[in-house]
């Protein structure tokens, strides 16, 4: 496999496209066992990092205070990154 950019580096959107492609290629099963297992390694980081993006997002999104009737009125600041 070519040299890939770090997992950390990838926006939600790069590494989800990423994350299909691999899926695509296991599904295939044209893969060689080594590739396959390395496919599936890459594809489990993918995994926990679009996982962790998306936590972090609900919880930035839960922080959003709300007034008596519903409406935004400001920000709760999140401890997370």
């Amino acid at each position: 496999m070519a040299e890939e950019p770090g997992i950390a580096e990838l926006s939600f959107e790069e590494a989800l496209k990423e994350l299909e492609r691999i899926v695509s290629r296991l599904e295939s099963g044209d893969a060689s066992l080594q590739e396959a297992i390395d496919l599936y390694e890459r594809g489990d980081r993918l995994k926990k990092q679009c996982a962790a993006r998306l936590d972090s997002a609900q919880a930035r999104i839960e922080a959003i205070r709300l007034d008596g009737s519903g409406q935004p009125v400001g920000t709760t600041a999140f401890a997370g990154t």
